[in-house]
């Protein structure tokens, strides 16, 4: 048999090792740039609302929050989720979660710049503005995280209610430490608060809660009790206490519940199981039993509800922030994207469809931004300004309720400006897509935020009064959007039916607001294409589309970082 050479290979041997093809026309990470700096609504914003002093502080933190490393840390911290052990291996119930190193470092970051507590420590004009933009530019980089930095700085207010617990905790809640051990909080300088309020049998429903709390002498404020029960949902387990509600002799009432007793024993709040939860999942969730937990009664004896809406009312605030900074990282990827990758022979970003589509998803950040910082201001201003106080008691649940909303669609539009690779697990956006929905469904979903506009509406006339002052500020600027008042205004004189229709009258509320606070402070391109898609006409169904004459072009510009 006579066996042949193979004819000489076309292909000559150094190039044989899988040289397909040469990688162009593909975009890069979004990383090394400032992501404060590259934001141009958010500086106007801090400047707008009172923050300006802030400036030089915030440029340096969106340098390190736009660095490759600190942004890794997120992305690290979401693929090592948090692991439970309940006992150490001799058996001893520890009640212990372990954290990767990464969301240790985003704590220590976040606590060290204060975003748990600088308007409590550092009192002054724009000081809630000032934090709300760090806490912005900080979830961008991981949202997880942010709960436990939540609790913290919104439990504050909450604890003012009873001076002998607030002067013992107060200090460590707002000192720039933080501490990981797990350890009593006597043998800390800083320490962290959650909040445990939620019960399988009522979920929102918090008065049919039935954990019970029993007096350990004579009861009331600031007294020792006893709590057993379980709760269903408690974040970030590895605080060092947490506020809970619980039924006292006199009716639900809110305790302060220490990990650990004054003697170092460990207080029998037993982690039962951590959450698997779709989305935030840096973030240890669990279920708890209280077998005889040592906690102190917060406030009054029956009044357990008042006195933890002041920390759900900062937690809510929070939630606004935190979506309007996924929306904004959202719609940053795609501009990104679309200013590198072309199609058809044309930069994404030049072409007329992909100009309406990214130009609707940055007004829609810009409109998220603006209510969130105005109302930034009314924190502010809370306590000293009866027109702020108002504002604040109605528009945060209007804020909360259709920025938390308009989240999860806005991430999925701009998960298809980047097409098929924004699917995959190496990108941003699965996190960002999961992460989406969680603040509108945590603190209160949408239904309890509508009931709560209405409660409000009902207890205090006078905040329909406030937001139609605010919204009148921008009288003039666009007739679309005062066309829009009135019919909204007429709303508010039939009172039928009104909980059937609370959605979609809180839905106007929102844009109503959002639109005059745009009219008033954004570019003409901005506000008038708000008021032109969101106001004119019946349902804004889709993002893209946007009416004729919208002046795309600069809208994207503004928006896109350059990195």
């Amino acid at each position: 048999m006579t066996t042949h050479a193979p004819a000489a290979s076309a292909v000559q041997p150094d190039t044989w090792l899988a040289q397909t093809h040469e990688v162009v026309n593909v975009s890069r990470e979004l990383v090394d740039y400032n992501m404060y700096l590259q934001d141009v609504a958010l500086q106007e914003a801090v400047l707008r609302e009172g923050a300006g002093w802030a400036q030089a502080s915030l440029t340096q933190f969106g340098a390190l929050t736009g660095s490759a490393d600190y942004l890794e840390l997120g992305a690290v911290a979401n693929r090592v989720p948090p692991e439970l052990d309940t006992h150490d291996r001799f058996g001893n119930r520890v009640d212990y979660v372990r954290f990767h190193p990464a969301y240790h470092t985003l704590m220590r970051t976040a606590i060290e710049h204060g975003l748990h507590a600088s308007p409590w420590t550092q009192p002054q004009a724009g000081a809630h503005v000032a934090r709300a933009a760090g806490f912005y530019l900080q979830s961008q980089v991981e949202a997880g995280h942010g709960c436990p930095i939540t609790m913290t700085f919104a439990a504050v207010p909450s604890l003012m209610t009873t001076p002998a617990l607030a002067k013992t905790w107060v200090p460590k809640i707002t000192a720039p430490h933080y501490d990981p051990r797990n350890v009593p909080d006597a043998a800390k300088a800083g320490v962290t608060i959650g909040m445990a309020m939620t019960e399988k049998q009522g979920g929102s429903d918090v008065r049919a809660n039935t954990t019970k709390a029993y007096p350990l002498g004579v009861g009331g404020p600031g007294e020792a009790y006893e709590l057993v029960g379980h709760k269903f949902f408690v974040s970030a387990p590895m605080c060092d206490a947490f506020l809970v509600l619980a039924q006292a002799p006199g009716g639900l009432s809110c305790f302060l519940l220490p990990r650990w007793r004054p003697d170092g024993s460990k207080n029998p709040m037993q982690v039962q199981r951590l959450k698997r939860k779709m989305g935030n999942v840096s973030n240890a969730s669990s279920e708890t039993e209280l077998r005889g937990a040592l906690a102190w009664m917060v406030g009054e004896e029956g009044r357990g509800v008042r006195t933890i809406i002041e920390m759900v009312a900062m937690t809510r605030f929070d939630c606004m922030i935190g979506s309007s900074s996924g929306q904004r990282a959202a719609v940053a990827q795609a501009l990104h994207h679309c200013a590198i990758r072309s199609a058809f022979g044309k930069v994404l970003n030049q072409q007329p469809l992909m100009q309406n589509v990214l130009a609707d998803l940055v007004i829609e950040s810009e409109a998220s931004l603006a209510l969130t910082m105005r109302m930034a201001r009314a924190m502010d201003q809370r306590g000293t300004d009866e027109q702020e106080d108002l504002l604040a008691r109605l528009v945060t649940a209007v804020g909360k309720y259709w920025i938390c909303k308009r989240t999860p669609h806005h991430a999925y539009e701009s998960m298809e400006c980047i097409g098929g690779s924004g699917v995959m697990e190496d990108s941003p956006f699965p996190r960002l897509f999961r992460e989406s929905p969680v603040n509108a469904i945590w603190e209160g979903s949408g239904n309890v935020q509508c009931l709560d506009v209405l409660r409000a509406m009902q207890k205090t006339p006078a905040v329909v009064e406030a937001y139609f002052r605010e919204v009148a500020k921008a009288r003039g600027g666009n007739a679309t959007l005062d066309r829009y008042v009135v019919a909204l205004q007429k709303e508010f004189s039939d009172l039928a039916d009104l909980e059937y229709r609370a959605r979609d009258v809180v839905d106007r509320m929102a844009l109503a607001i959002e639109a005059a606070l745009l009219v008033q402070h954004a570019p003409h391109a901005v506000a008038d294409a708000f008021c032109a898609s969101r106001l004119a006409s019946v349902g804004h169904h889709q993002y893209g589309t946007l009416p004729r004459g919208v002046d795309c072009a600069s809208i994207i510009a503004r928006a896109t970082p350059q990195a």
